[in-house]
């Protein structure tokens, strides 16, 4: 049974994602303080966190950035801050979905459902899905071949048939990257397909994000850097030209 961490400090709306979610099949825990639920994470495992923004003892972004040092579980933020550049600072921390309140929690129970069906479809994809070949060239595409499979549908990614873990944003970026091998995107292009306004002043978060999907390929394979910086330019995919 998944079991669902809630970081709320409003027992209303705390005591109706239990119920709703207890309803569904899930174990729950409830935390009204960041550091008492980081601690719990620590040592429980934990398929998935609820986190409301606004806490006694922190942010609900200052919680998530700590806790993406130690886990990648999946993030659902709760706030009263609808705001797009709310919403975008939420995504580029690492959460995985955002909604704001007010909320109707079966809605959120579906939001729950449908990120832990693409969490655990991770190892399914390497049955089923078809590999993303980077080169039209046969030898080529045989090295390559296995180098990345994406799952539109299920919005996964496999790297050398291992699953990567991505928020909603890393996937955007590396999905983009992918499928258009070579191709040097600026900034604003990679912002465009992220749907953020380049005008946001958000162009220099790209680096982080391409900073972090290296670190997650490179734990992975070492030895690899398929992500490319053209300086002045952008960022490009380049396929390794070795086997794999």
């Amino acid at each position: 049974m998944p079991h669902i961490l809630i970081l709320e400090d409003e027992p209303s709306i705390a005591e109706s994602l239990v119920f709703v979610l207890q309803a569904e099949s899930f174990t729950t825990h409830w935390e009204t303080l960041a550091h008492k639920a980081l601690a719990y994470i620590k040592v429980n495992p934990v398929d998935l966190v609820i986190m409301d923004v606004g806490l006694p003892d922190a942010t609900g972004f200052e919680a998530c950035k700590q806790l993406r040092k130690f886990s990648e579980v999946p993030v659902i933020f709760l706030t009263a801050r609808g705001a797009e550049l709310d919403r975008v600072i939420g995504l580029e921390i690492g959460a995985d979905d955002y909604v704001v309140k007010p909320f109707s929690p079966r809605e959120l129970a579906a939001r729950v459902k449908a990120i832990l069906k693409r969490t655990r479809s991770l190892l399914a994809v390497a049955q089923d899905a078809t590999p993303y070949v980077a080169s039209s060239d046969n030898k080529t595409q045989e090295q390559h071949a296995q180098e990345f499979i994406i799952d539109d549908e299920r919005k996964t990614i496999l790297y050398r048939a291992q699953p990567l873990n991505l928020t909603r944003l890393e996937f955007s970026l590396l999905q983009t990257l992918v499928t258009q091998p070579g191709r040097v995107f600026s900034r604003d292009q990679l912002l465009d397909a992220l749907g953020i306004n380049p005008d946001a002043g958000y162009d220099r978060n790209i680096d982080g994000h391409i900073k972090t999907l290296r670190a997650k390929l490179r734990a992975l394979a070492p030895e690899a850097e398929p992500i490319k910086t053209q300086r002045g330019f952008g960022y490009a995919y380049q396929p390794q030209t070795k086997n794999i």
